[in-house]
């Protein structure tokens, strides 16, 4: 990959301080000094990312096997091959878990998860926990930018005091009206656009949102990402950024939840959603395609909506379409169980002690992240009622403990489909036949569409 060396975000409208000027000259000439904190599904690719760019990149994490498998030019994450690690190494980068060497980065980046409570509140304790161990380290002049996805304010009112109070040499963060002395440091939020699985888009090629504290962090951090991404997008705050992802993802969630409500509508009707969804789609403007499926999955999607859902009530404010939004997706893996049974019931048979191997962990096709995955649920509710559950998914050989799971299973093959009461489409992987699927297995319950173009009275589609 080739990287255009002109920088597009020009800062020719003021003066920058001296300290800031040389920190902006070493992110356009890329040879700055980053540090990311967090080598997860978003800042391990990142990292990547900015070591192929040329900058002189370490990573770090509390996870020490994550440590060793990368100083070893391992990957754990199975997009990601251990070429592109090796070759990463072969540029410099380097993995630690010695937090100590912040004080060395001309910029910090944190790619913390965000998680939910049990009780479906903001768990920002990453965030927390990550700024305590980063603030006695930075030094004067150092760009921090926060990419974990949050509420609006949490930058300024959570991010920022940590920073300041922890901070060893009495460091402050420039803000607006603050002279451009000695003694600062920069605070900017960049939400991050990962999308595990998309080949059709070149990560480079998303634009990526940056909001400063003040203009001077802005600047700098549209430098630093302009030095990997195609373009910068400069917004007028933290609290900008921090909504924009937000909106990004709500509307995903919200056109998912009314295609999943149609789908339910469309079954009883005997229209077939995804023809009609197909035939929508060729509409030229006005109309995005959005599918329906088992409910949702991953890092942000099923999770981020409440953050805002949570953070309006402190202003008095109910977000009645989100939460409804809400109460529909999260509804869908127990209409797969119910169309489960329903199907069994077809065959005489109940959904108490039958057996039934699930295909697919993983909440996306072709991709091995299990966060937020509705196959989790899913499984506990066919449990729930008596059934014995196995699953398949070429990249999961094994499922053990979980934030909010404990299923210590094991990957089954898929020899002697036909010993299994139902075979349940739950992950639409590509590397699956399912011509083969649907002519070997009993009946096969189908969430995804799966099986389109395959005709076959033992197919339900639900």
């Amino acid at each position: 990959m080739e990287f255009d060396q002109t920088p597009m975000f020009t800062t020719s409208s003021f003066l920058l301080p001296q300290i800031a000027q040389e920190r902006l000259d070493r992110f356009e000439s890329r040879t700055a000094k980053i540090g990311v904190i967090g080598l997860g599904y978003v800042g391990l690719p990142l990292s990547l990312l900015l070591s192929e760019a040329g900058f002189r990149v370490t990573g770090f994490d509390i996870d020490t096997k994550k440590v060793i498998d990368l100083e070893d030019g391992r990957s754990y994450i199975f997009r990601i091959p251990n070429t592109d690690i090796q070759g990463a190494r072969e540029h410099g980068f380097r993995a630690t878990n010695d937090f100590s060497r912040l004080s060395d980065q001309d910029a910090i980046i944190m790619c913390v998860p965000t998680p939910l409570t049990d009780h479906r509140e903001p768990d920002l304790s990453f965030i927390e926990n990550t700024a305590k161990s980063a603030a006695p380290w930075i030094q004067e002049g150092q760009l921090v930018v926060l990419e974990s996805t949050t509420y609006p304010g949490t930058t300024e009112d959570l991010l920022i005091p940590i920073l300041e109070s922890r901070n060893v040499l009495g460091l402050k963060v420039q803000s607006k009206g603050l002279p451009a002395e000695h003694g600062v440091f920069y605070v900017a939020f960049s939400p991050e656009r990962e999308d595990p699985g998309n080949d059709t888009v070149a990560r480079r090629d998303i634009p990526k949102v940056v909001g400063g504290h003040e203009e001077v962090a802005t600047k700098l951090a549209a430098a630093m990402y302009e030095g990997i991404f195609t373009r910068a997008v400069p917004v007028s705050s933290t609290r900008v950024a921090e909504m924009t992802k937000l909106l990004e993802n709500i509307y995903r969630c919200v056109n998912i939840a009314l295609v999943n409500e149609l789908k339910l509508l469309s079954l009883r009707m005997g229209v077939d959603i995804w023809e009609v969804i197909d035939a929508a789609a060729t509409k030229p403007f006005g109309f995005h395609p959005f599918y329906p499926g088992p409910g949702l999955g991953g890092h942000c999607i099923p999770i981020d909506p409440f953050y805002l859902s949570w953070k309006a009530k402190e202003y008095d404010f109910s977000t009645r379409f989100i939460e409804l939004a809400g109460e529909v997706n999260e509804s869908m893996p127990a209409h797969v169980v119910q169309s489960v049974g329903r199907a069994l019931n077809q065959n005489k048979k109940a959904l108490n002690g039958s057996r039934i191997l699930m295909l697919g962990m993983a909440y996306k096709k072709d991709i091995d992240d299990l966060r937020e995955s509705p196959s989790l649920t899913i499984i506990e509710l066919l449990r729930q009622e008596g059934a014995e559950v196995l699953y398949n998914d070429p990249y999961f050989p094994k499922v053990g403990k979980g934030r909010h799971y404990n299923l210590n299973m094991t990957c089954t093959s898929l020899e002697n489909l036909g010993q299994y009461d139902c075979v349940l489409i739950v992950t639409d992987h590509s590397d699956y036949d399912y011509q083969e699927i649907v002519e070997t297995s009993q009946i096969v319950v189908d969430t995804r569409n799966a099986t389109k173009g395959i005709n076959s009275p033992k197919i339900v589609r639900c």
